[in-house]
């Protein structure tokens, strides 16, 4: 018997961020909100009830943008973009401090729903998966329509879902018709719909490579689909040259991984100002105990230890320096991840004012394998003897 045509789904929440902070704070629907401040610019009540939010002019700092609703973004305000830039395109937009607790929470009941009518899921991020539909029986508008509203029932939120013969273009389509859309194509559709777009449109096609593109003088998906084999060898080298080929062709073989081991599990933090390791000893001391803590708390959550400790610094000039060590027995204790990330710091020039600080754990091992094997998880390595 031959096999039924795949049909794989890309879901993706719409301005997640911004979106869960609007079911706290209804009032604001409809306005240009942007998500990224300080605890500092948390709302506060007034006498009568009402609140006062923070605006955006108001800010000075270095932070950057996480979202914004979409009424920012038609100010020209989006995520990773630098807060002061975003201050001067929209200074009366609301600011609003991140919550990734509470986003964590909305993404883990967003998964559920989803799970709940079609388990083959590949989780992306907090708040985007890949769903394989191949063998489910329903129609495709129906089913497509059923997770959407199965989203909204769970999380109160909205989605956008594109379903295609594969991850490249489900991916493509689910940004077609934000927010809360739904786009169907076939192979069929891609000359029509697929091809008028933007080169960057294509995930995997970075900055760098759309800048080339179009300096060669191909800007579309179709221009890309028509380009000469050489041409696209002579300046991306034969793989790559083949990847984008197929790609713009809609061509993708990749599978709906629904299970994978994570590589590493990480913390980190850009200070609102360059920090001294003398000057500013106590206040670094504090972050970076309070990195291994909540790394450790991931780990527990996430049921994973791991043996190898590093840490990443970014100086205040951008240069990045990492270091890790190697630990005889796996851990996901708050206080050994401590002492082994103190290690490593011990071997980096600290001469220089930082502007970052991280700690990461890797070569993981999920914790029950651990109980099973009789190995301890919290490990007694640098205890005095």
């Amino acid at each position: 018997m031959s096999q039924p045509p795949r049909r794989i789904a890309h879901l993706d929440m719409d301005a997640f961020y911004a979106s869960v902070e609007l079911l706290r704070y209804p009032e604001l629907r409809g306005q240009a909100v942007v998500i990224g401040g300080r605890s500092a610019n948390a709302p506060t009540l007034r006498a009568d009830g009402t609140r006062e939010y923070a605006r955006l002019r108001d800010y000075a700092g270095r932070g950057v943008v996480t979202t914004s609703t979409y009424e920012a973004r038609a100010l020209g305000v989006f995520s990773a973009m630098g807060m002061m830039k975003a201050a001067a395109l929209a200074p009366d937009a609301i600011l609003l401090p991140a919550d990734f607790d509470s986003y964590r929470h909305y993404s883990r009941l967003f998964k559920a729903a989803v799970a709940g009518i079609a388990p083959h899921i590949e989780d992306r991020g907090i708040d985007e998966i890949y769903i394989d539909l191949t063998d489910h029986p329903d129609e495709t508008p129906a089913l497509a329509q059923r997770i959407k509203d199965a989203v909204r029932a769970a999380t109160g939120l909205s989605c956008s879902i594109g379903i295609a013969p594969n991850k490249l273009l489900a991916k493509i389509c689910s940004d077609l018709e934000k927010p809360n859309g739904m786009t169907l194509i076939s192979h069929d559709d891609v000359p029509t719909r697929i091809w008028p777009l933007p080169v960057r449109k294509i995930n995997g096609i970075g900055p760098k490579a759309n800048t080339k593109l179009i300096a060669l003088g191909i800007e579309t998906v179709g221009q890309l689909a028509q380009a000469e084999p050489k041409l696209l060898q002579e300046h991306f080298g034969l793989n790559t040259a083949q990847w984008l080929r197929d790609v713009a062709h809609g061509i993708d073989t990749r599978a709906v991984v629904t299970s994978s081991e994570p590589k590493g599990i990480s913390r980190e933090t850009t200070f609102e100002r360059d920090l001294h390791a003398k000057h500013d000893r106590a206040a670094l001391s504090d972050i970076f105990t309070r990195l291994c803590v909540r790394l450790s708390e991931d780990l527990h959550r996430k049921r994973y230890a791991g043996r190898t400790v590093g840490i990443k610094l970014r100086y205040a000039d951008f240069h990045t320096v990492t270091r890790d060590v190697t630990l005889p027995q796996p851990t996901a204790d708050a206080a050994t991840i401590r002492r082994a990330a103190g290690e490593c710091l011990r071997r980096v020039p600290l001469e220089q004012r930082i502007r970052l600080l991280g700690v990461r754990v890797s070569a993981l091992t999920p914790i029950d394998e651990l109980a099973q094997a009789r190995f301890p998880v919290q490990g007694e390595l640098f205890e005095q003897r």
